[in-house]
């Protein structure tokens, strides 16, 4: 048994209800039904009596609360013990510049029950970096979108976003329900300074050598089509500012949002942090 999966049970057991429960996690309800499912299937019980109108604990799901909390309550000293002896302990954590991701929030609510200690500093980047970072070692663990150079780090990815042209709205395409990179071959992109790394710049340009205003964050992205009626790429989820729309692009991959972090040995708190941001988005 997983001290999370216990986490999830002690939620439920407390609410008697799996949608307040899930609310209380955040977290949405159908992973939280199948971890209590996979709990039950391996203690070989069933620790809920499922209604329409909520839940009620087994006898057996009595038992498992009693000793889910104390366990929980014993590995939350066992952390502030260790802590304790460790001493200030503290995290870097690049984070792409401009960026809205829900899952942030649950990933932090994690981390700061797990590492309530810990002290944690955020290092935004513009969009010339995807590394947030970390090539120069400035940060210990990032997350941020791909493709870039991974020499050196390991990456995991998290999610997959699809992409999007933006336009300004009252571009002839922009009421298109859908649009391919070659129909916007002749437009000029929106793109990123030399020196950017070239995997990042052959995405977010459709793969395409591009010509147009240079562009160092979202925001100067959003300006460059509103004031000069260039294109570019972004997500299709992100909601445009007054003036722009974004229309689906086809035939590109979807933008991955990676954890990243160096490849020799992390620290601990970055191999917790990478556990449970992997936890995290797994939830969502």
């Amino acid at each position: 048994m997983e001290l999370r999966t216990l986490r999830y049970f002690v939620a439920v057991a407390e609410e008697l209800h799996f949608g307040r429960a899930a609310v209380r996690l955040h977290m949405s309800q159908p992973p939280l039904s199948r971890a209590i499912r996979a709990l039950e299937t391996e203690l070989g019980a069933t620790l809920f009596h499922r209604t329409s109108t909520g839940v009620t604990l087994t006898a057996a799901g009595s038992v498992l609360l009693d000793e889910a909390r104390a366990l929980l309550d014993r590995a939350d000293r066992v952390r502030a013990r260790v802590a304790a002896a460790a001493g200030a302990a503290t995290l870097t954590v690049g984070i792409l510049g401009d960026s809205a991701d829900p899952d942030v929030v649950r990933l932090a609510d994690a981390y700061r029950r797990r590492h309530p200690h810990a002290e944690v500093t955020i290092r935004e980047t513009d969009l010339t970096d995807p590394t947030c970072g970390l090539h120069a070692g400035l940060v210990d663990v990032a997350l941020t979108r791909g493709p870039f150079d991974p020499t050196g780090l390991t990456t995991h990815t998290l999610r997959a976003d699809p992409v999007g042209a933006l336009l300004r709205a009252d571009d002839p395409l922009a009421g298109r329900a859908s649009l391919s990179p070659a129909e916007l071959a002749d437009r000029r992109w929106f793109r990123f300074p030399e020196g950017t790394d070239p995997l990042w710049q052959a995405y977010w340009h459709g793969g395409e050598p591009r010509r147009g205003p240079v562009v160092r964050t979202v925001r100067e992205c959003q300006q460059a089509v509103l004031w000069n009626g260039t294109v570019g790429m972004t997500l299709v989820g992100h909601v445009p500012a007054e003036g722009l729309a974004v229309v689906p692009l086809t035939g590109l991959p979807p933008s991955p949002v990676v954890l990243v972090w160096p490849r020799t040995d992390p620290n601990p708190l970055v191999r917790s942090f990478v556990r449970t941001a992997i936890a995290a988005y797994d939830a969502s």
